[in-house]
């Protein structure tokens, strides 16, 4: 492993959603983490390599400053019922079948998931407003995934 490789982890990280990355290669081993370590912890991003002559450190990094999050909204949240991949609509030129702020009536079509090369249509289980939709277009999703979260009718 050389350090333009390990660069590019680290350029992979601050670009992704991905927290930690960890790299074994033979006997060389390399980690970098997106976490402030605590200060008796090790450099976020260390090259450990066996040969005591050849040891070298990843330049560190000044860890990001996160911005504030913000808590979920509440509500009804809909989950995936299967892996697969999201759509908001019937075909990429088609409207979505919600947005945020729709109102939905229970049994409505909310998005479709592809699985298997079938299209499962997601309907709504309540009746009310959309508040947040979590997926992505295209995004690839797990079983119990949330995907919306719904203002249920009183």
């Amino acid at each position: 492993m050389d350090i333009q490789f390990i660069r590019r982890l680290a350029e992979l990280l601050e670009k992704s959603a991905i927290d930690e990355i960890e790299v074994v290669e033979g006997e060389s081993k390399v980690r970098i983490t997106r976490h402030a370590a605590p200060a008796h912890a090790a450099p976020a991003a260390a090259y450990i390599h066996p040969a005591p002559a050849m040891a070298a450190a990843a330049p560190a990094t000044a860890p990001a400053v996160a911005p504030p999050i913000e808590p979920p909204p509440q509500g009804y949240v809909i989950k995936s019922p299967m892996v697969g991949t999201f759509y908001r609509a019937a075909s990429p030129e088609a409207a979505p079948f919600v947005e945020e702020g729709s109102a939905i009536k229970a049994g409505q079509t909310l998005c479709i998931i592809e699985a298997m090369k079938l299209l499962n249509e997601i309907e709504a289980d309540v009746s009310g407003k959309v508040i947040k939709v979590l997926a992505s277009n295209g995004q690839p999703v797990e079983y119990g995934e949330p995907l919306f979260i719904i203002a249920p009718e009183d």
